[in-house]
Order: structure tokens, then sequence, then C-alpha cells
């Protein structure tokens, strides 16, 4: 938020649940380096996005296996 104020909008990133009609359940979430090109602040290499991606892709997988 100090690189760009209006981050603040996405922050703290979320995770939904939600099932589809079809009796599906899903696990959405916004892109970490997404949000950081959303608001100007990308950079080549974003260690602090892309660790971010990878926790949530480990999250979000672990949590959709039985």
């Amino acid at each position: 938020m100090q690189a760009s104020q209006t981050i603040g909008i996405d922050l703290p990133l979320k995770v939904l649940a939600w099932e589809d009609a079809g009796g599906q359940s899903w696990l959405s979430h916004n892109d970490p380096l997404w949000i950081t090109e959303r608001h100007g602040i990308q950079q080549p290499g974003d260690t602090p996005a892309s660790a971010m991606r990878t926790l949530l892709a480990a999250v979000t997988q672990g949590a959709a296996m039985p």
C-alpha cells in the first residue's frame, strides 16, 4: 500500500468458495501479479506477488483435494 494506496481496494486477498448450477464446487481468487499490474506497481521478478501467487495456488489446490 505504500507504493500505491489504491491497492487497498484489493486487499486483504480473498478466496471465494462457490458452487455452480451443476453442483461443482470452485475456489476463485484474483492473481496477485494481476493486482500489482492493475495498480501500476509491477516489477520484473516481483518476488512478494510471485510468492503470494504460489501460496494461493498451494492453498486452493490443497483445499480442493478430498
